[in-house]
Order: C-alpha cells, then structure tokens, then sequence
C-alpha cells in the first residue's frame, strides 16, 4: 500500500470518527434536552401536588371546623335533653311519693 492510500485511509478513518463524534454530540444534546423537560414537567407536578395539598388541607380544616361545631351543638342538646329528663324522673319520684303518702297502710 502507498504513502497516498494510506492518507487516504486514514482521512476516511477520521471522516468516519468525525461523523460518530458528531452524530454522539447530537445524541446526547437530545437526551439533554429531553432530561430538561422532564425535569421540568417534574418541577410543574410537585408544585401542582402541592398546591393541591394546600387545599386539600384548607378543606379537611373547615370540614373539622363545621364537626366541631357539630359535636358542641350535639353536646349542648344531649346536656339540654339529660336536664329535661332528670327533672322529669324527679317530678314522677315526687307524685309517686305523694301518691304512695295518701294509700293506707300495709297491713302484714
């Protein structure tokens, strides 16, 4: 082989290093780029989740809120209801007493 083929041979070896040099850099630009957006995209759904999160905790405050209120109220009714009943019993114990002070003795 000459000196001319083998230059020859040699600057088609680097054309084709070159070319995969080249087309290895555009390769990886490519994944760059496409790493870039789902880091993005990434970035956009956290912050989306979060905000979300945000209100769905406001949500679940209020809901706690209004059953806290609920639970008084239904406290506040049944403490109302357990008066109203007390003075009842003690209203039948008082007629029974009564009653039972006008029957005559026992006799045994």
């Amino acid at each position: 082989m000459t000196i001319d083929e083998r230059l020859d041979r040699i600057e088609h070896i680097s054309a084709g290093i070159d070319e995969e040099r080249r087309k290895d850099r555009d390769e990886y630009k490519c994944f760059w780029r496409d790493t870039q957006r789902q880091l993005n995209e990434l970035g956009a759904r956290v912050v989306q989740i979060s905000e979300e999160n945000q209100a769905a905790h406001a949500q679940f405050r209020e809901a706690d809120s209004k059953l806290e209120a609920r639970i008084a109220q239904l406290a506040e009714e049944s403490r109302a209801a357990n008066k109203h009943l007390e003075e009842r019993i003690e209203m039948l114990v008082s007629r029974f007493g009564e009653v039972l002070s006008h029957l005559p003795p026992r006799q045994q």
